[in-house]
Order: structure tokens, then C-alpha cells, then sequence
């Protein structure tokens, strides 16, 4: 009984399939699954040696240059800037604007952040989370700083809740 069965039910299966034949015709063909392996994989199309190559005629996407170890901030954006050139030669503790950078920290008159997760880094750029403190706070907050003019402007750009709005721009500190 069970033998009759089992096609009744297969027969029922094919006829519930929506009536369309999706097979190949190796599915069909009695071949087993070690033949269908050991087959060569279909030949390349060939190519016309007087057209160009698609993968010549696409651009290839440039590559960042990776700066450091991505564990770090790049040592072209480290140093000493501010966002009011005066700053620069105030005594420290009076520098109101100043932002000094070091390898893993960002640290400004009244506060200091801590570098966390480097999300994107180049040479002069790096997109990272930061873990900050000041004032008997502690926020977090994701930060791009991108060199311009040949290094010598820092442009940051804050995102997340509390973020400044716009772009600051800061001036390296000489020495």
C-alpha cells in the first residue's frame, strides 16, 4: 500500500506545481550527481580582440591609503590647532579654543575624548567614535576630521545627539 502511495503523491506534488516545467535538461537525463560535478565548467565567451575589455573600459575604484593601524588617529592630523589663531600662543589653561591631538586622544579646554572606533582613515582624514569627558560628564560622540590646505586647516564635523551643527574649521598651532 505504501508503494502506491508514494507516486500518488508525487503526482499530486507535480500537479500542485502551477504547471510550468522548470527542469534542465540534465534533470530529466540519467545522470548522477558525482557525473554532474566532474562536468567542465561552460567555456568563456570568446573575445574579440579589436574590442575594448569591459573590465578596462570601468574604472577601478581608487583605494584608500590606509594611515596607521585603524586603531589610531593618522599622524598628519595629530598636533596642536585652534580655531582662533591667538589661541595658538596663549598660555595653556587659557586657550579657549585649542584642541590638542595625540595618537588615541582629542583634548580640548574643558574636556577630553578618547578615541573608541576608527570607522573610516586615511592620511588626512578619519571618521571615529569618541568617548568624552569634562565637567563631571561623560557623552559620546562620532567626529571627521579632514586636513585642508595642504595640512595646514583642520575641518571637524561633528554628528549625533548634542553635535555642533556645521563645520568648524581650526588653524595649526606652530611647534
Amino acid at each position: 500500500m505504501t508503494r502506491l502511495m508514494l507516486p500518488a503523491g508525487l503526482l499530486l506534488l507535480a500537479a500542485c506545481s502551477g504547471g510550468e516545467d522548470k527542469s534542465q535538461p540534465e534533470d530529466s537525463a540519467a545522470i548522477s550527481p558525482l557525473q554532474k560535478a566532474e562536468r567542465p565548467a561552460p567555456a568563456e565567451p570568446a573575445v574579440d580582440a579589436d574590442l575594448p575589455d569591459a573590465a578596462e573600459e570601468t574604472p577601478a575604484k581608487p583605494e584608500t591609503e590606509t594611515a596607521g593601524d585603524g586603531k589610531t588617529i593618522p599622524s598628519a592630523i595629530r598636533g596642536r590647532w585652534a580655531l582662533k589663531v591667538a589661541d595658538c600662543k596663549a598660555k595653556k589653561g587659557t586657550d579657549l579654543t585649542a584642541l590638542t591631538i595625540d595618537a588615541t586622544n582629542l583634548r580640548f579646554y574643558e574636556s577630553h575624548g578618547e578615541l573608541s572606533r576608527v570607522r573610516e582613515s586615511d592620511a588626512g582624514r578619519i571618521v571615529a567614535d569618541y568617548k568624552f569627558s569634562g565637567e563631571g560628564v561623560e557623552w559620546d560622540r562620532r567626529m571627521q576630521l579632514d586636513l585642508a590646505e595642504g595640512g595646514k586647516t583642520l575641518v571637524r564635523r561633528d554628528s549625533g545627539e548634542g553635535a555642533a551643527a556645521g563645520a568648524m574649521r581650526y588653524t595649526r598651532c606652530a611647534g
